[in-house]
């Protein structure tokens, strides 16, 4: 992995990311480690292979814990084993979230629930696990991922619209909530990434052709490109920055 920036104040910062070890959150846990961060991330798979390279190649092993994250009380033991590994917690990456695509008549409340126990959930609770660490420290930096499907409107998948729209909103609430604890709370907004998932389930050379009409740069968006701007997001780069919702999707939601 390249490294496009540094941001010397998150050495030895300890951090903690949800689905940290597939997709953009692997890129994300990466990037943390090239920063010198102490990382500890949950997945529901194993992700040892991802923790193993990481030593080999930068000698910087994070933390994996398997966890279902739609199980808080799972979710907040593998915070506070993150907290007793690597010390209080002062960068919270809310990344992990299920965009499976579904219909409106056929989805019922079961199917509902879960949606927003993967996609919004978490983000409430982590960061209300992760507030007192960063209060103590006298600062802190909470990004939830949320996503341009809403501001674009998008069909076919409404639970996970909904969710991350909410994300948006709680994001704001935080914000002025924490704000007076010198913690900063920002939503970050990729457009189309192209991970392995997204190539393996909807990427045809229709849809990514249209969709890459619609941005001002026309080039495909790689999960490596959300790397840098979350970097930026929880160093103190960013440290007048909170309550925003930083878009990163090659221009779309500007063109419309």
């Amino acid at each position: 992995m390249k490294q496009t920036a540094q941001f010397h104040d998150l050495k030895g910062q300890s951090i903690f990311i949800t689905g940290g070890g597939s997709g953009i959150g692997a890129w994300l846990t990466e990037g943390f480690v090239l920063q010198g961060a102490k990382v500890a991330f949950v997945q529901r798979s194993d992700a040892s292979a991802l923790c193993d390279r990481m030593e080999a190649e930068h000698g910087n092993r994070p933390l994996f814990m398997a966890c279902d994250i739609t199980d808080i009380e799972a979710l907040r033991s593998s915070i506070a084993k993150a907290r007793e590994t690597h010390g209080p917690i002062t960068v919270l990456v809310n990344n992990a979230a299920s965009d499976n695509r579904h219909g409106l008549q056929d989805y019922c409340v079961e199917d509902w629930d879960q949606s927003i126990a993967i996609n919004l959930r978490p983000h409430f609770f982590t960061a209300q696990a992760v507030a007192q660490d960063m209060r103590e420290a006298g600062y802190g930096s909470i990004i939830n991922f949320s996503s341009i499907s809403y501001m674009m409107g998008n069909a076919g998948y409404p639970a996970y619209v909904a969710a991350k729209s909410a994300i948006t909103g709680l994001t704001r609430g935080l914000a002025r909530e924490l704000g007076v604890d010198n913690i900063r709370v920002n939503a970050l907004m990729p457009g189309w990434v192209l991970t392995d998932r997204q190539r393996d389930l909807w990427v045809t050379p229709e849809a990514l052709a249209d969709h890459i009409e619609r941005q001002c740069i026309k080039e495909e968006i790689l999960p490596e490109d959300i790397v840098a701007p979350t970097l930026f997001l929880a160093s103190s780069a960013s440290r007048m920055m909170t309550g925003q919702a930083l878009v990163v999707d090659g221009g779309v939601v500007v063109t419309g």
